[in-house]
């Protein structure tokens, strides 16, 4: 007897995980329609002449024991230099032994533990980030500067703002105007193109929860102390050490598309998935267009499983969308991204140990900065090279977005030059990769999403996972996340869906406890 068909639009992170849970646990035959030629959606990897991008970089460490357990059993970590230890999840009951695996100058299917340091560059100087009020950063801010920000900061907890309707207000009770205005307002601006006091504090929420001056100082203590390296109730943004594929994050989603196809799934590149047919209720059919023949193919479903944005989602029903249903999903936006690969024989500030550095330097375009050799060294092909990443953010159409890339490499090397971190005679080779759609924004018409959700959630065998599918800004693991607790609902018989909306919102998802 024929498997049932799920179809899933997708081959990203949660699109891939529903189809991996689906062929583990069910007798459900996933069918994975990918408009792309690639595995791992915006956690593809880019090969380069041997030397590989991760477009916006991705950190594996997830509050879920179930996210990173099914990470390391896809990849094992790598044996450590230095021999044995083990990592302690603090409030858990679980660590990680790391040293007695394969070696990664052998053996390619394995996850590095790599160490963490992000860095603000700012006045032509580096800053911890996230920041820290210690000797170091005032003596680089300088003694008025410090005693403002101290000042505003505490002014902040004793008075906080009252209401916090946008981010600018969200910013200012975490850490005081002084230090929003110089280290968080223009890079923020910079990624989403318009004011903070026009960005609802829902995006503070999502991605920046709990952190503030007091967590940050209360994490730096309890390091002091020797309370393990990583902890459950320590912030995303404030974990020292991740874990890492050797080859990138896409070596993982190219790894799991293997895995699915091994146990009969079944992956389709270059498919356009433009209409859902519905029929009482239910999606009964995807069709896509093949983008090399051009043919049209229609294929039945029993489940439908969407990571495609819901902008271009709504449109394909084939069923009648109610008129407010079409506007709110026509009115979300979303925020574009360039990454400049740019190939260095050497850079003018020697020994950066960075994956991420924060450009709060005016002036220039460029948003932050990946150095790829600190994230993987197997991600750069010659070891003497240094291989960045030059992050721009944009809207798909305007002027940044329109330069063609010699242009585009061009205004790379000038604003490196200009913010003093390369000579451009250093440059050997570059590449340009633009990724529409990456970050779904709480713009526009978003604030009436939930009206548009609760329509799309009541076509019973339709379930929306991942970053676009969910238009939330999620990481890969809550996307993940999101697609096994839609699985476990099929299993489990269960129709409502407010649990995959609570990925992410629940203080179990959350990255704070």
């Amino acid at each position: 007897m024929a498997k049932k068909t799920a179809v899933i639009i997708g081959a990203g992170p949660a699109g891939l995980t529903a189809a991996y849970e689906l062929l583990q646990r069910s007798d459900y035959r996933p069918l994975v329609l990918e408009m792309s030629s690639y595995m791992g959606g915006l956690a593809r990897t880019v090969n380069y002449k041997g030397n590989r991008i991760d477009i916006g970089g991705h950190r594996f460490f997830s509050k879920s024991d179930r996210v990173m357990d099914w990470w390391q059993a896809i990849m094992p970590l790598a044996g450590q230099p230095g021999g044995a230890r083990t990592i302690s999840y603090q409030g858990s009951s679980r660590s990680i032994d790391v040293g007695q695996g394969p070696d990664p100058e052998t053996v390619d299917r394995v996850m590095l533990l790599r160490p963490r340091k992000s860095r603000i560059y700012y006045s032509r100087q580096f800053f911890d980030y996230p920041v820290r009020l210690d000797v170091a950063t005032l003596r680089k801010l300088g003694m008025l500067p410090s005693v403002r920000i101290g000042l505003s900061y505490l002014k902040s907890v004793a008075f906080p703002l009252p209401e916090e309707n946008n981010l600018e207000q969200f910013f200012i009770n975490r850490f005081g105007a002084e230090l929003y205005r110089t280290f968080f307002k223009s890079y923020t601006e910079k990624v989403w193109g318009v004011s903070c006091r026009e960005i609802p504090a829902e995006w503070g929420v999502q991605r920046i929860k709990g952190l503030s001056i007091l967590r940050a100082l209360q994490h730096a203590a309890r390091n002091l102390l020797g309370n393990g390296v990583q902890s459950r109730n320590t912030e995303t943004s404030l974990i020292e050490e991740f874990l890492y594929p050797k080859l990138g994050p896409g070596q993982m989603w190219e790894l799991v598309a293997e895995e699915v196809q091994a146990a009969g799934g079944e992956i389709l590149t270059g498919q356009k998935v433009d209409r859902l047919v519905v029929e009482g209720g239910r999606v009964v059919a995807v069709e896509a267009i093949d983008l090399a023949s051009g043919e049209r193919r229609s294929f039945e479903a029993e489940l439908a499983f969407s990571t495609m944005p819901v902008k271009e989602l709504v449109p394909s029903f084939s069923c009648q969308v109610p008129p407010d249903m079409q506007e709110i999903a026509a009115g979300l936006c979303y925020r574009d991204f360039i990454t400049v690969g740019v190939l260095l024989s050497q850079l003018r500030v020697p020994l950066l140990q960075d994956n991420w550095i924060y450009i709060q330097e005016p002036g220039v375009q460029v948003g932050r900065v990946q150095v790829f050799n600190n994230w993987s060294p197997y991600l750069v092909q010659d070891p003497s090279t240094s291989w960045l990443g030059l992050e721009y953010f944009c809207n798909e159409g305007d002027a940044l977005w329109n330069l063609d890339d010699r242009a585009t490499i061009a205004l790379a090397g000038r604003e490196l030059e200009r913010i003093g971190l390369i000579e451009r005679r250093h440059m050997i080779d570059a590449t340009v990769i633009r990724m529409p759609k990456t970050y779904p924004a709480y713009l526009g018409s978003y604030q009436r999403f939930e009206q548009l959700r609760r329509w799309i959630d009541g076509f019973e065998n339709l379930f929306l996972i991942g970053r676009n599918g969910m238009h939330r800004y999620n990481n890969q693991d809550h996307s993940m996340l999101a697609a096994m607790v839609a699985v476990d609902n099929i299993l489990a018989g269960r129709t409502d869906k407010a649990n995959i909306w609570q990925v992410n919102a629940e203080a179990d998802y959350h990255e704070e406890k």
